[in-house]
């Protein structure tokens, strides 16, 4: 059997035209699927790869555990960081309970579908100088209480929608609101952002099943390599409105314990209180609507931890970069003191290069 041979820089003219459509939607959504000839698995790479050359610091809200707060603590992490001036993106990666169109008040918003890919719902605050960019299924479904019936192939497109298919734009911050479980959702997630700027936040409750399953959470971090900042504690104490003094609901002590053994830091506990549970029914997050609320600031520490995190990659990727371009002028930099006298030579070596540096 022969085998064809094409010029040098040819093709097979039978592939797949690798061209991209500049499209900015995966392919399941295009009218034009049907007779298109492109490479359409290059083109949803592409659209992903695009999307996240964009976006500084992905940071993903995780728990084991459903029910202990892991959207409260999405929305006002990312609320928190907008306030500050960040550039903030909200993927709501629950398919089977997605709950940020309502913690941002787009409860029956649909999207449509725009020349870069699904369009955002966009949160507008007066306290805030970028709107908080708000990606979800919620979006698209007929009702809040359709349920979604997806087997695992489903899941796995779907985490790409949610990456590639929305139009993010730029953003300093992307968090992801993940659902419970270490499954297809997650394991996807981490596949598709290996390489990227991730991190993970672990919230959980201090009852023993909740830690149970939150640690499970943070051993998925530790085989996979995946950077853990530490734990929100939610549902963490209640102030009485009667006398304001504060009280556990439940023991603190096994939970500071388990997190300490992991090498988990503990930085927040989130109050259990009926204005954090209002602020997130009404779709405005506690952080933005009365920041200097006790409930408000609990989440500082966590939104400081996020902050941190971001500016010191940042700062390292900066002298990464600084490092390789002095590597790369070093052949310039002994050309020009190849007539120094040897005596003198390392000392303006080292100095000229001490400047690329700064």
């Amino acid at each position: 059997m022969s085998v064809s041979h094409f010029p040098a820089g040819g093709r097979d003219p039978l592939a797949l035209a690798p061209a991209n459509c500049g499209r900015g939607h995966a392919c399941q959504f295009c009218p034009e699927e049907s007779t298109c000839s492109l490479d359409k698995p290059k083109h949803e790479k592409h659209l992903i790869e695009s999307r996240l050359e964009q976006v500084g610091q992905i940071l993903l809200v995780m728990a084991n555990k459903g029910g202990v707060g892991k959207s409260t603590v999405s929305a006002n992490l990312a609320a928190g960081l907008a306030a500050r001036g960040y550039r903030v993106g909200v993927a709501d990666a629950d398919i089977h309970g997605p709950n940020q169109s309502r913690f941002f008040g787009f409860v029956g918003e649909r999207i449509r579908l725009g020349g870069y890919g699904l369009t955002t719902q966009d949160f507008q605050a007066e306290s805030i100088e970028h709107p908080i960019k708000v990606g979800s299924l919620a979006f698209m479904m007929e009702s809040d209480d359709t349920p979604i019936v997806w087997r695992d192939a489903y899941k796995h497109d779907f985490m790409h929608h949610l990456i590639g298919s929305f139009d993010w734009g730029a953003l300093d911050f992307l968090v992801v609101d993940m659902p419970p479980g270490t499954g297809n959702e997650l394991i996807t997630l981490a596949d598709m952002l290996e390489g990227q700027n991730v991190a993970a936040l672990l919230a959980t409750t201090p009852q023993e099943v909740a830690l149970m399953d939150s640690l499970k959470a943070v051993r998925f971090c530790q085989e996979r390599s995946l950077p853990l900042l530490g734990a929100v504690e939610n549902m963490s104490g209640v102030t009485c409105p009667h006398c304001s003094g504060e009280f556990h609901l439940f023991p603190r002590g096994h939970i500071a314990q388990a997190l300490a053994e992991h090498d988990v830091e503990s930085l927040a506990q989130i109050p259990l209180s009926p204005a954090l549970a209002s602020g997130s029914d009404s779709g405005r997050p506690i952080v933005i609507d009365t920041p200097d609320s006790p409930e408000a600031l609990a989440f500082a520490p966590a939104i400081d931890t996020c902050v941190a995190h971001a500016k010191t990659l940042f700062t390292e990727a900066a002298a990464h970069s600084l490092n390789a371009l002095v590597e790369d002028a070093s052949s310039e930099i002994d050309a020009a003191l190849a007539d120094v006298p040897e005596e003198q030579r390392e000392a303006l070596r080292e100095q000229l290069a001490d400047l690329l540096r700064r």
